[in-house]
């Protein structure tokens, strides 16, 4: 043995045998030394990388990082082999081998409805080692682990929603991930992340940093983030190694669609508060020589606002602008008219303020959705969606991703933050095959000479 590599909360030990000419060694990645113990230390998530320098550099290793007892005990819930019922689509089979391909490490990157489960499940079997998945939400957490009690006879384990039991294959929430991750990071081979975009979050990356699983595979539909965060993803886990759009799969494995771009004018009153609040916006962020050329300038303008009154107040100004185009009048007026069109199809109308949901829900009567739905009132309602109770459901936000929503075929975007990623969720809850071979429908409804046009022009 020339080095014997360790794991210890959340790190890979060094340690070299005290006689190895340190020239033998090759330049490690992550490794620093560590004052404490005279060893080298690396980021758990660094294994895989450190394993493979060393192997090509011809060093002997005494690999112990996933031979502790915990992991042990974990294998011993595993089958000899799993298996699925899962056949894959030709792209589903693409991207799992460009993933192979890859070193079983990378980002697949397909639209809501296309199947990434089931090829993350594929992967699993391929793989045949203690699993771990890591999600958003509780949400999805119940979903995967109703998914992989249906597809596998084992026992299932479970970090979130006030469950903390360690199997071979596990199902955690990113915050259980990282409460956890420094205790049980020797225990899995393979980890997945779901919406594997989160972990652009600073608050996050811990949860793949702590892991030593060489194995990493993310699942997303939007894995660039505007911030440029999605290249702490890729460290983490790996490049994008596969990616295809709606348009690729629209008509084939996805339903075919219709985008119609709605524009509704803002009454006067309206636009002479629109004019006003944003004007006073537009003047101070010219004047203080703010562009707006990248992420960091909207952060500058609210750390101005700390102590510069007239930087809040035009802070303050754009936020009632933003209200008053994404909440227009005009608005619920055309989405009387969209409801009553589409009076036979599965509805889902989208808002990003809670009063304007509450509002349509009363107008309407339609099911409401809100972040304050308790857990059972929203499984209620979607499972009442699901089995044709209803057929039309409002939500601000929260059905954006996250949440195993059930099929529709019509959405209508009344407002929300114009990002393509929540733009492309939006579009993918209407997006899964429908049974008759029908066309999906999303109604964008968009204020006239307003911020909001402007995005949403981008995005054609």
């Amino acid at each position: 043995m020339d080095v014997r590599l360790t794991y210890e909360n959340g790190t890979v030990r060094v340690d070299a045998d005290a006689d190895l000419d340190p020239d033998a060694l090759p330049p490690l990645p992550g490794v620093e030394t560590d004052p404490r113990s005279g060893t080298g230390r690396a980021p758990a998530y660094r294994y895989a990388e450190l394993r493979r320098a060393l192997r090509v550099a011809g060093v002997s290793v005494d690999d112990r990082v996933l031979d502790a007892s915990d992991r042990a005990a974990t294998e011993a819930g595993l089958p000899d082999a799993l298996a699925t019922d899962y056949e894959l689509r030709e792209y589903q089979r693409e991207a799992l081998d460009a993933w192979r391909d890859a070193g079983d490490r990378g980002v697949i990157e397909l639209p809501t409805g296309a199947g990434k489960t089931v090829i993350a499940i594929r992967a699993m079997v391929e793989l045949g080692v203690p699993t771990l998945v890591v999600v958003p939400t509780v949400d999805l957490l119940d979903q995967w682990q109703r998914e992989l009690e249906r597809e596998f006879d084992v026992p299932i384990g479970r970090f979130g929603g006030g469950e903390q039991r360690r199997e071979a294959i596990t199902v955690s929430t990113y915050d259980s991930a990282y409460l956890k991750a420094d205790g049980v990071g020797d225990a899995f081979e393979f980890v997945v992340f779901d919406e594997a975009h989160h972990l652009g979050g600073e608050g996050y990356r811990d949860a793949a940093r702590l892991l030593a699983a060489p194995a990493r595979l993310g699942l997303t539909a939007t894995f660039e983030r505007p911030d440029g965060a999605h290249e702490a993803v890729a460290e983490l886990i790996g490049d994008r190694v596969y990616a295809l759009d709606v348009d690729d799969l629209a008509g084939d494995h996805l339903a075919a669609y219709d985008i119609r771009r709605i524009e509704v004018e803002l009454t006067d009153a309206e636009r002479e508060r629109y004019d006003e609040k944003q004007g006073t916006f537009v003047e101070y962020v010219r004047d203080a020589g703010i562009t707006f050329t990248s992420g960091s300038d909207y952060q500058e303008l609210v750390k101005r606002s700390g102590n510069d009154p007239a930087a809040r107040e035009a802070l303050l100004a754009k936020q009632d602008a933003r209200e008053i185009m994404m909440n227009a009048s005009r608005k619920v007026d055309r989405l009387a008219a969209i409801l009553d069109r589409h009076r036979d199809d599965r509805v889902i109308v989208f808002t990003a303020h809670t009063d304007l949901v509450y509002r349509l829900s009363e107008r309407f009567l339609l099911p409401a959705i809100t972040a304050e739905t308790g857990a059972k009132e929203r499984r209620e309602i979607l499972s009442r969606f699901r089995d044709g109770t209803y057929g039309r459901v409002v939500a601000a936000n929260v059905l954006d991703e996250g949440v195993d929503v059930p099929d529709a075929n019509v959405a209508v975007v009344l407002s929300g933050s114009g990002s393509e990623r929540e733009f492309t969720q939006r579009l993918g809850r209407v997006l899964r095959p429908k049974d008759d071979g029908g066309r999906a429908t999303l109604y964008e409804l968009v204020s006239a000479e307003t911020a909001e046009e402007r995005v949403a022009g981008r995005r054609r």
